[in-house]
């Protein structure tokens, strides 16, 4: 799974979101941003680290996660070429919609 998809899942963007926020968190103080079990929160992490989303970082018994910088690169250019071919077809429905106006 690609980064994007590993996105698709909500729980898994607004771990992105709470990580990009606040910076290096534990596995424990991100859980309890969710109404969900840890299972079920481990299996999120477990996406997103094998699409190089985030990292985790083992000190002790404490799991703590960050987020990939390189990933959220990768995201931006994704959505940066996604928004300059919509901004091309826009300008060409413009252009043809004022020379039918016209």
């Amino acid at each position: 799974m690609d980064a994007l998809e590993s996105l698709a899942e909500p729980r898994r963007r607004r771990v992105v979101e709470i990580l990009a926020q606040r910076g290096q968190l534990s596995a424990s103080q991100i859980c309890d941003e969710f109404d969900v079990t840890p299972q079920a929160m481990s299996q999120h992490f477990k996406v997103l680290r094998e699409a190089n989303v985030i990292r985790m970082e083992k000190q002790a018994q404490r799991r703590l996660y960050s987020l990939n910088p390189r990933s959220m690169e990768h995201i931006q250019s994704w959505a940066a070429r996604m928004a300059r071919l919509w901004i091309v077809r826009l300008n060409r429905l413009e252009n043809a919609l004022e020379e039918d106006a016209a």
